[in-house]
C-alpha cells in the first residue's frame, strides 16, 4: 500500500501531521504505520520502510528527509513495491547551526512529486492526498525487476565514473592532510563534502556501492547532471 513521505525543518510540526495522518488514512481495510526517524539514521530508516512496505498498509515516515538523495530513497522503495506515493513538505520550522541544509522539494523532479505543502494550522489537503493514493494508476514495473534496457548502458557507464571520481577526490583530499570539518571539493561540483572524521576506502567504496545500488533501480538521462550533487549528499548524510 502507499508510502506518504513527510519533510520538513525542525519545529515544522511533521510529527502532528504525521499522526493526524495516520487517524485520517488508517481503519478496519487497512492500517497506517508511522515510521520515524531513530538511532541507526538514514540506512536504519530505510530498511524499516522498505520492510513496512505491503499491499495493504500505509505507511508514513516521519523524518526530516531534508535532502533530495534521501528522497529519492525512498522513491525508489515504493517504485520497487510496486505503490502509490506522495510527498507532504511541512513548511516552516527553524534549523539550528548544527542541522543540515533543507533542501526544498521540487515539483518538477518525479521524486518529489505528487507534492502536498502545509503551513502552521492549515489543514491538511486530506481529499487529495487520498486520491494520489488511493486514486492514481499504480506504477509501472521498476526497471530494477527486469533487464536493463540497452540506452541504460550509457546511464550506468557515467554512474560509475561519476562516483569513482568522487571517491578518488575524497581519498586524494585526506592523503593531503585535510581535517575533519575543512571543506573538500569535486572538481566540475559546485557543492562540497564536509567529513566529521576520516573515513576508510573500505567505508567509502560500502557507500559507493549503496549509492550505485539505489540510483540505478531508476536509470535516466535526467539524473545524469546531478549524480556528483546526489552522491556527494548521499556521503554527508551517511558519515556520521
Amino acid at each position: 500500500m502507499p508510502l506518504v513521505v513527510l519533510c520538513g525543518r525542525p519545529g515544522s510540526g511533521k510529527s502532528r501531521r504525521a499522526a493526524e495522518l495516520r487517524e485520517a488514512l488508517g481503519g478496519p481495510e487497512r492500517e497506517a504505520h508511522v515510521v520515524a526517524e531513530a538511532e541507526g539514521g538514514r540506512a536504519a530508516l530505510r530498511a524499516e520502510v522498505e520492510r513496512r512496505l505491503s499491499r495493504r498498509d500505509v505507511v508514513i515516515v516521519d523524518a526530516g528527509n531534508e535532502l533530495r538523495s534521501i528522497r529519492y530513497e525512498l522513491y525508489c522503495a515504493a517504485r520497487q513495491a510496486g505503490t502509490a506515493r506522495c510527498l507532504l513538505h511541512c513548511a516552516g520550522g527553524a534549523g539550528g547551526p548544527d542541522e543540515p541544509p533543507f533542501e526544498e522539494p521540487d515539483p518538477s523532479c518525479r521524486w518529489d512529486r505528487p507534492l502536498f505543502t502545509v503551513r502552521g494550522e492549515e489543514p491538511l489537503p486530506l481529499g487529495a492526498i487520498r486520491a494520489a493514493l488511493f486514486e492514481s494508476a499504480p506504477p509501472p514495473p521498476h526497471r530494477a525487476t527486469r533487464t536493463q534496457p540497452l540506452q541504460s548502458c550509457g546511464f550506468l557507464h557515467q554512474l560509475d565514473r561519476v562516483t569513482q571520481d568522487v571517491l578518488a577526490a575524497v581519498l586524494a583530499a585526506q592523503r593531503s592532510g585535510a581535517q575533519p570539518g575543512e571543506t573538500i571539493r569535486v572538481p566540475g561540483v559546485a557543492e562540497g563534502l564536509v567529513l566529521s572524521r576520516p573515513v576508510s576506502v573500505a567505508e567509502l567504496s560500502r557507500l559507493r556501492r549503496q549509492f550505485i545500488s539505489y540510483t540505478k533501480m531508476q536509470p535516466s538521462d535526467e539524473n545524469m547532471p546531478q549524480l556528483a550533487s546526489m552522491f556527494l549528499q548521499y556521503l554527508s548524510r551517511s558519515i556520521q
